[in-house]
């Protein structure tokens, strides 16, 4: 059998941390998941996913998010039922996360929070935090000198002045 969920989302809201009585760290939040498609007025949906996670990763999940973040989360499906103060059954379905990935560098983060919920685009203008622009993957272009590569496509030899003499026999293929 499989059970596995990966989604890439917004949080709804800041993450909300608790202990269990033995001590546990546990935090839910909600992620917003744009669907692929639009609706007749043009509007693309979201789905509102409930997910819980355990342990430090609760604790450092709550440390580095808060609402808006942009984050990528892997887990599986749990469904569960209890019976609230009015003795009616409550059945929850949410994702249990075992990992996440933050996908906004701390400065888009930091941006964002200081505008209102809204990031800064590439050219300067502020959009909504729930259009998820692959072209603005958390990364800055503004001051890199290669042109559309990330900071991390750079050359790491560049201005060392050093040259690499690498030959046909170098390579091992």
């Amino acid at each position: 059998m499989i059970n596995r969920v990966v989604l890439v989302g917004r949080l709804t809201r800041d993450p909300e941390l608790r202990t269990t009585g033995s001590g546990i760290s546990v935090a839910t939040f909600t992620l917003a998941v744009d669907r692929q498609y639009t609706n007749a007025q043009g509007e693309r949906g979201a789905d509102f996913i409930s997910c819980v996670i355990w342990r430090k990763s609760a604790e450092n999940f709550c440390n580095f998010t808060s609402k808006g973040s942009l984050v990528g989360i892997d887990g599986r499906i749990q469904t569960r039922s209890y019976d609230n103060k009015d003795g009616q059954r409550v059945y929850v379905t949410e994702v249990v996360v075992d990992n996440f990935a933050l996908l906004e560098s701390r400065k888009d983060r930091e941006a964002r929070g200081q505008n209102g919920g809204f990031a800064p685009t590439d050219n300067g203008n502020f959009g909504n935090p729930n259009t998820n622009n692959p072209q603005n993957m958390g990364t800055s272009n503004q001051n890199n000198p290669v042109g559309n590569q990330p900071d991390s496509m750079q050359d790491p030899f560049a201005g060392s002045g050093d040259t690499i003499d690498i030959s046909d026999d170098d390579l091992p293929f």
